[in-house]
């Protein structure tokens, strides 16, 4: 497609096959992971320095790690870190013998302040957190102590050190040296707040530009008696976040309730279905789940990404892009639209992001099944969790453009009945991507702010399966020449749908353009609320206005047909409208076509209706019932065709989502003029009704019931629920059977809050039958007794359970 890359995306062409024999499925609530690398092979070396030496750093000795410690070097021991002593003993010396002279400043300890109480975590926005490490973002300070055998004096000199990757470096940023009292032109620096006695207590600053990941820590000291070094400690390593809370940091969010809502909350609304009939889903994000942090580290391991690259987060987030699906590069998910998901989890039964997550982590193996609302779920954890202001965004009657000639091309033949061998075009009912806010110091000055990431695998970028950062400021002005991908998405929400009729002689013509047809509605959840708040404004100008129009035509320019424009014919006195009611799977219903005559003379319009089923992707079965009418029309009358449609005629085509595509061409006998419209609609799925019984405390036992009725006249098979909620619930799996048709089920479950302040516990339901059931409670937890804030178990997670009802109930 194209010639060799240039973008971060040159790391895609290094592919890790992942391990014969999983590891096996940790606890709940387990200790720091052992060394992933060590799984691969390869000594300890990443995937990246074994395949690519000339951008995996060059290949060092251990200079940069100072003297050998006592005991034998362990290769690979950290799933971020580089190497690190087998021995936790004593000091090392200068001469890497182990003796410790009389008169040498030894640090017997170091207390990094990591609980999640304490002023680090707390100042740094990280106690939410379930790790007992130290999590600290860029650009901020924190305080740390060191233990010393003896009084520090002022000729003693201490250095604390940081490394990162197989081969940490100073010039690449992975091998960092932070003298105390001395400041760094990188804006990392250390200060003596306080010495007394054997202990000194320390404020340490890291540079806004530092590297993300997992560092190792160690010390430094240099006396007149000799110098010693610190032993690594896997309980002293660090991570280091991105800061949005940080000014010089260019991720930087100037309003403390967009950092709350697009960093710190752990749940948030997914919109779908259609724009005249919005669902919306409660998913789980679960940021801070004890194990996420490391899945998201080791998802750039996995791609690997270079270290030296992990402090940019324009690489950072278009690395996370392509790496959440698993094409070409053994991502996060699977993608599967295909209806069939007996091989993995159907896309409408997640409720959140920590299984999916964490299972990729303990396994190393793509997880089944994604679609889009799933992968941008998952990448809003991902960026969320590592500290990038992060959200997730629907847009309603999403095209997808495959020729680039940002136009949506649908053909017809001469009876206007849709060629569908010839519609590869689609227009999806809904589709769901990201926003993420960081500056552009890549692209030129105004395109900061809002950047698109679509994690779903459309279409290839560069060569792989990838799409941003996009500058949503370049969407809404059409300049489609600006990286990432700016064609693909601008023609996702702003291009129009040109309507094709095949001619006598085999030829095409433009019959009509339909201006406000994609990218109707864009939305996301609202700051603070579970409101809806549309966001269409700021990816387009208002439709039909002078500016929109420049847009799309300017777009249109640079596409691969931008003379398209040239050969619309217009002539309009007849409207038509669409209208479905709204109903509910297991009813029938109507769909009605309203036309109406705008002119001064009489119209006589030919009608066809074919309604068949659809994909949210717009990909469509074949016709099931169709409809051909004639309507005359007096000047300024309005007339109505309908089409009622019974469950019977409908159920046996039915198709993941529940939705239905109408497609509605006209020929007005008088004037020539064309109509043409595509609608879809869909049918409702119920609710979940969750219950709380009894109040929630850290730490003890609180029951959920759920109940649930079936709307269908049929028998669910192999029911499955999922409950899941951060800091309340572990990803859990329900098998509860067969569910008769229009029977009610009740069945309740126990979990144990880890997590004091408001909680959301999320659950869904699924069967062959039927899916995108959902429902959600929100948990208001108490501190435990004694005034403990968090609580060392990690909620219950099985996986599997079968779990008889506790009631049944007829309709």
């Amino acid at each position: 497609m194209e010639g060799p890359r240039a973008d971060v995306g040159r790391w895609g062409g290094n592919r890790w096959q992942p391990p014969t024999t999983p590891s096996p499925e940790p606890e709940p609530e387990p200790e720091p992971e052992p060394d992933r690398r060590s799984r691969r092979g390869g000594g300890g070396r990443s995937f990246w320095a074994r395949c690519c030496g000339c951008c995996s750093c060059r290949n060092r000795g251990d200079d940069d790690w100072g003297p050998e410690p006592s005991g034998s070097r362990s290769r690979g021991s950290s799933s971020r870190g580089g190497r690190r002593p087998e021995s936790r003993g004593g000091g090392v010396n200068a001469a890497g013998d182990g003796t410790i002279r009389e008169g040498m400043l030894v640090v017997t300890g170091v207390d990094l302040l990591s609980s999640r109480s304490d002023q680090n975590r707390r100042e740094h926005h990280t106690d939410e957190f379930e790790y007992e490490e130290l999590i600290v973002r860029r650009g901020q300070p924190f305080h740390i102590i060191l233990f010393l055998n003896r009084e520090y004096e002022s000729s003693d000199r201490i250095a604390l050190e940081l490394l990162i990757g197989n081969n940490p470096e100073v010039g690449k940023g992975t091998h960092v040296i932070i003298p105390v009292g001395k400041g760094s032109n990188e804006g990392w620096k250390a200060q003596v707040t306080k010495a007394s006695e054997h202990n000194l207590n320390l404020r340490v600053h890291t540079s806004p530009n530092a590297i993300i990941g997992k560092f190792q820590f160690t010390v430094r000291t240099h006396s007149e008696a000799g110098e010693f070094q610190l032993p690594f400690d896997p309980r002293n390593e660090i991570y280091i976040l991105f800061n949005p809370w940080c000014p010089e940091d260019i991720v930087y969010v100037d309003h403390e309730d967009w950092r709350q809502e697009y960093v710190l909350n752990e749940s948030g609304r997914i919109y779908y279905g259609t724009e005249a009939q919005i669902g919306e889903r409660t998913w789980n994000y679960g940021q801070f789940d004890h194990g996420v942090l490391d899945a998201c580290l080791y998802i750039l391991d996995r791609r690997g990404m270079p270290y030296g690259g992990r402090g940019d987060p324009v690489s950072v987030s278009r690395v996370i892009s392509a790496m959440v699906n698993s094409l070409d590069d053994n991502g996060v998910l699977i993608g599967n639209w295909s209806g069939d998901y007996s091989r993995g989890t159907n896309p409408s039964a997640w409720v959140g992001s920590v299984e999916i997550l964490l299972s990729y982590l303990r396994t190393g193996y793509s997880v089944p099944y994604g679609q889009c609302w799933v992968f941008a779920g998952v990448t809003t954890t991902v960026l969320r969790c590592l500290g990038l202001a992060t959200r997730t965004v629907t847009n309603f009657n999403s095209a997808h453009d495959t020729d680039t000639s940002l136009t949506m091309d649908i053909y017809f033949d001469e009876n206007m009945k849709p060629l569908e061998h010839l519609n590869h075009d689609s227009v999806w009912n809904f589709h769901v991507w990201n926003d993420c806010w960081m500056k552009r110091p890549d692209l030129p000055s105004g395109f900061d702010g809002w950047q698109v990431v679509d994690a779903t695998p459309q279409e290839t970028s560069s060569g792989i399966f990838c799409c941003g950062p996009c500058s949503v400021e370049s969407i809404k002005n059409g300049l489609v020449y600006m990286k990432y991908d700016t064609p693909f998405i601008f023609a996702e929400v702003n291009s129009d749908k040109v309507y094709w009729q095949r001619q006598d002689d085999g030829s095409f013509k433009i019959v009509y353009v339909e201006e406000k047809a994609i990218g109707t509605l864009i939305v996301t959840k609202a700051v603070s609320s579970n409101m809806r708040e549309e966001i269409t404004h700021i990816y387009k100008h208002p439709e039909g206005s002078e500016a929109e129009r420049k847009a799309v035509e300017t777009a249109a320019a640079h596409g691969s047909k931008p003379n398209v424009y040239a050969t619309r014919d217009s002539a309009e006195d007849v409207a038509m409208q669409v209208e479905a009611q709204d109903a509910v799977m297991g009813q029938d219903l109507t769909v009605s076509v309203v036309l109406t005559n705008r002119g001064s003379s009489r119209r006589t319009v030919k009608l066809h209706l074919y309604l068949s089923v659809t994909f949210y992707t717009g990909v469509t079965g074949s016709t099931f019932k169709e409809t051909k009418k004639e309507v005359a029309l007096a000047p300024g009358a309005s007339d109505r065709v309908t089409m009622p449609v019974a469950y019977k005629e409908y159920r046996p085509h039915l198709v993941d989502q529940g939705a239905m595509l109408l497609n509605v061409s006209g020929h007005v006998k008088e004037s020539g003029q064309v109509l043409a419209k595509q609608h879809t609609f869909r049918l409702r799925t119920p609710d979940l009704s969750l219950t709380l019984l009894g109040a929630a405390v850290v730490g003890q036992e609180c029951e959920v019931q759920i109940v649930f009725r079936n709307p269908l006249p049929i028998t669910l098979t192999n029911v499955v629920f999922r409950l899941e909620g951060s800091g309340l619930q572990r990803p859990k799996v329900l098998n509860v059977g067969d569910i008769g048709g229009n029977e009610t089920v009740t069945l309740r479950q126990t979990f144990v809050p880890v997590r004091p302040g408001p909680r959301q516990l999320i659950a869904s339901l699924d069967s062959p039958q039927l899916s995108q059931v959902h429902g959600v409670i929100q948990v208001d937890v108490a501190p435990a007794s004694g005034g403990r804030g968090f609580s060392d178990a990690g909620g219950n997670s099985h996986s599997g359970e079968t779990i008889p009802m506790a009631s049944r109930g007829g309709a």
